[in-house]
């Protein structure tokens, strides 16, 4: 099975987004926080989140890159369980039970978005407003270079002195 975790390659994610995802995170596209918003609401950071950020699951911060990773059962329902609590803690779902078939389709259309990609395909999404003003996602892949999947850090950060 495969799920997306956040992954970075600069420090942007900490000046555009409000909160950033921390790498590494197990992260959806999370955009139900935005299902309620008015488009004119959405502005500054909130506009950068709704526009090109996936949800991390340990911060609850945004991310503009994920990467497709391998997991087991184990943490599938750790996901499914953070998720779930996330939903009745910020967005009013009333106990675990009515919150739970959310968080399902919420990590399945995740697990969906990943089947056939490669371990380490970069994932991006782009979300706009429709006619109706409902939320619309597109998302993009870049695939990771070679035929097999790596399974080490295929990227890595250096400060710049500048």
């Amino acid at each position: 099975m495969k799920f997306l975790r956040t992954i970075r390659f600069d420090e942007s994610d900490d000046h555009v987004f409000e909160r950033a995802a921390s790498p590494d995170e197990w992260a959806v596209s999370g955009a139900f926080a935005f299902a309620d918003l008015a488009p004119e609401a959405v502005t500054g950071k909130l506009k950068q989140a709704f526009s090109n950020g996936f949800l991390g699951l340990e911060s609850f911060g945004r991310s503009t890159f994920s990467v497709a990773s391998e997991l087991d059962e184990d943490v599938l329902e750790q996901i499914h369980a953070t998720l779930t609590q996330h939903f009745v803690e910020h967005y009013g779902a009333p106990d675990i039970k009515a919150a739970r078939p959310a968080a399902l389709e919420e990590t399945r259309f995740i697990m969906d978005l990943c089947s056939d990609a490669l371990v380490n395909t970069v994932f991006t999404v782009s979300r706009r407003f429709d006619e109706n003003a409902e939320v619309r996602e597109e998302f993009r892949t870049i695939q990771a270079p070679g035929e097999k999947p790596l399974h080490t850090r295929i990227w890595s950060v250096v400060e710049d002195d500048g």
